[in-house]
């Protein structure tokens, strides 16, 4: 079956950027532009498809793309990223000969070739405690999983939103609740800038914004949970101040 039958790359941007996506033409491209002031913008090629929402949120952009998307497995992708077409590869041969694996991750390198974050270094299956790190555009899901379990991104979490950080985490933790399984894979998949929207802030806006996404994915056990991670080492996450703020919510 060709690559293009077989995974979809579903970028998620603004209108003012959708002309800087640097496409990979062996897989389907699908891009939603996020374009709530109707401005005008360069369109992608006419060989991608391309969806134009009149609103705002990167959550409501990607479950568009799922949405949207035909092909057995979705990447999903941002304006500002570069694909790896070998590790894709790897990661479409490891789902076909792993088809109770719904949900993949994988790592990425900033623009310097150094691992954005602490990987593992060995395989394993996904959980709970060890997903709250994941990033977007790590990410490949068996589309017709979710689609059957009604899995998508919670739309009060995600850059655009009030809560503008959490929504990867949430819908990896949703999934997983609802019975779907995940592998992380320590294969480089992806280049994306070191600065990003999910970067760790130590100011009090951020500390609660946190502080609701254990909420959202813990629910009552939130507090305890909130206590283990800051706990955790390295033990100077937040100042004194926003590590209060993050453990009672406000």
């Amino acid at each position: 079956m060709s690559r293009t039958n077989l995974l979809t790359i579903g970028y998620s941007t603004l209108s003012k950027r959708a002309s800087g996506i640097k496409f990979l033409d062996s897989f389907t491209n699908l891009v939603v532009i996020q374009n709530p002031d109707n401005e005008s913008f360069s369109p992608p090629p006419k060989a991608i498809t391309s969806i134009e929402l009149k609103s705002k949120g990167v959550a409501k952009s990607r479950n568009a793309v799922i949405e949207n998307t035909h092909t057995e497995y979705l990447l999903f992708g941002d304006d500002d990223i570069e694909f790896n077409e070998e590790t894709i590869n790897a990661a479409i041969a490891h789902l076909e000969a792993n088809k109770d694996i719904s949900i993949l991750l994988l790592q990425a390198v900033d623009e310097t070739g150094a691992l954005r974050k602490r990987y593992s270094k060995q395989k394993h299956s996904l959980k709970l405690t060890n997903s709250a790190k994941a990033a977007t555009y790590e990410m490949i899901i068996r589309v017709n999983d979710f689609k059957r379990a009604a899995i998508s991104f919670d739309e009060n979490f995600g850059a655009g939103a009030q809560n503008y950080l959490g929504d990867e985490y949430i819908f990896i933790a949703d999934a997983l609740r609802a019975g779907l399984k995940g592998n992380y894979l320590p294969m480089v998949l992806a280049i994306h800038p070191t600065e990003s929207s999910g970067s760790f802030r130590d100011t009090q806006k951020d500390a609660i914004v946190r502080s609701r996404i254990f909420t959202r994915v813990f629910g009552i056990w939130a507090p305890l949970m909130r206590l283990l991670f800051i706990l955790k080492p390295p033990f100077n996450k937040f100042s004194i101040r926003n590590s209060i703020s993050f453990l009672i919510g406000r």
